[in-house]
Order: C-alpha cells, then sequence, then structure tokens
C-alpha cells in the first residue's frame, strides 16, 4: 500500500502524524504513515505544492482504493512540501 501512495506523483512522502502513531506495526518493523483499521484505512502524506489538495486526496485514494476492499480510505494532508524539497525514504 505505501509504495501505491508513493506512486503518486503529487505525494512527496508518508506523514507517521504528529506523534508518529499513524503506521502500520509489523514484526520487526513499522511503515509510518498509513494506519489499517478494522473498518477504514488512515494515510497521511506531505503533498508537493501545485495540484488541489482535494485532488491529491483522491488520487491516493484511487491508488489505493482495489487493496482497501470494503474499508473506507481517509486521507489526511499533513503538510505541503516546496517545490525544492526531496521526498525523504523512510
Amino acid at each position: 500500500m505505501a509504495e501505491r501512495v508513493l506512486s503518486c506523483p503529487d505525494v512527496a512522502r508518508l506523514s507517521g502524524g504528529p506523534f508518529g502513531t499513524v503506521a502500520t506495526y509489523l514484526p520487526g518493523f513499522l511503515i509510518p504513515g498509513i494506519a489499517q483499521r478494522e473498518d477504514h484505512i488512515e494515510v497521511h502524506v506531505v503533498a508537493r505544492y501545485g495540484r488541489p489538495l482535494p485532488e491529491v486526496a483522491e488520487a491516493v485514494r484511487a491508488a489505493i482504493g482495489h487493496l482497501a476492499g470494503e474499508r473506507r480510505v481517509d486521507v489526511t494532508i499533513a503538510d505541503v512540501a516546496g517545490a525544492g524539497d526531496l521526498r525523504e525514504e523512510e
């Protein structure tokens, strides 16, 4: 799911939220920015500057929609990266 979100050209990076609590915890590591819940999936991203934010959120939903199954996908734009900002590796 993280790879699909990061493949969106208007997503600079995933965001773990203000306290790093938005994450999927797996044995030995975690994936910040995506939290899978029973009835929904939370995705927190930093958007690249330029595209309207509702369109960025819709692109993220479209990128992972089939992976979510029946679960709702909630997208939060945590920040906007300027034109000079680079994608950070997790």
